[in-house]
């Protein structure tokens, strides 16, 4: 059985020291060891921006794909074989910016994979510009003034988008992150996780410290239950989105796998897709 050293490779994450991804590539491959996967059995797929290098710093198959696409190529890998586990992986400007549209229609569609998102409120990789989670008046290179935009409530989107796994921790809190990977892992159907990552070269307000300050367990909220959608957007909107753990899970709800009609149990990948020559030419005169 693998361990979460069978997981490591001999790729350096060039991540500046101190970068929350850190710790979030360790949950991921912690996890992965704990729900069982071997290395040949998982997908990581990334988009663009320092978030986006993760796919290539862990020992499985990789992908780093370009901005804000990492869900359909995701989604493309779990149709083409249900039978890897896909993580799918990227910042909050990824997944949040030039890839919302994805996002949103990845939530609502519902395909059994986990999207993990690394979300430091700032664009690192680009030397530190306002992203959509950054907070009314954030100043940065492109808002010297302060940014006039709201912040976008993601994990409230997600909730009102259908989602059937949404979660949300902190890079520095290792046990309770690699617990909420394993579950949205073994979640059957779309998992969101969320996870603050603070930016310690180009952020200077959302810091290790602010979360620790700012941050509540939802555990810690007397009678919360994560099975029920009201109380948890009440909750999210009542703590300003600042809460770590599961905040909502619906296990009956059927994934896309489970609702397409004649979808093969025998995965596309392992089929037989050699065509004869004769068919093969019947198809391309079509475009002659």
């Amino acid at each position: 059985m693998a361990t979460f050293k069978d997981f490591r490779n001999n790729v350096k994450p060039n991540w500046c020291p101190g970068c929350g991804d850190f710790s979030i590539q360790a949950a991921m491959q912690r996890a992965a060891a704990n729900v069982g996967l071997e290395p040949e059995n998982l997908a990581v797929i990334s988009g663009i921006g320092c978030s986006g290098r993760i796919s290539g710093y862990i020992n499985a198959y990789g992908f780093h794909g370009i901005h804000g696409r990492s869900l359909p190529i995701a989604q493309g890998v779990k149709m083409a074989n249900k039978d890897l586990t896909v993580i799918a992986s990227g910042g909050d400007g990824d997944g949040f910016a030039i890839g919302m549209g994805h996002t949103i229609h990845a939530i609502r569609r519902n395909i059994d994979i986990t999207y993990i998102v690394m979300d430091n409120h700032i664009y690192g990789l680009t030397k530190g510009q306002t992203s959509p989670r950054s907070e009314v008046g954030f100043k940065t290179k492109s808002t010297p003034g302060g940014s006039i935009e709201s912040q976008l409530n993601v994990m409230e989107l997600a909730l009102s988008s259908g989602a059937g796994f949404v979660a949300q921790s902190f890079s520095s809190d290792l046990k309770e992150l690699t617990s909420l990977i394993e579950q949205g892992i073994k979640h059957k159907g779309f998992s969101l996780i969320n996870v603050f990552s603070p930016c310690v070269t180009f952020n200077k307000v959302n810091t290790y410290d602010f979360f620790k300050e700012n941050l509540t367990k939802l555990d810690s909220i007397e009678g919360y239950d994560p099975h029920d959608r009201n109380k948890a957007m009440n909750t999210l909107m009542e703590y300003n989105g600042l809460v770590s753990g599961l905040i909502y899970q619906n296990t009956e709800q059927p994934s896309y796998q489970e609702l397409v009609k004649g979808y093969a149990d025998t995965p596309l990948s392992a089929q037989d897709l050699t065509i004869e020559e004769e068919k093969f030419n019947k198809l391309v005169a079509e475009f002659m």
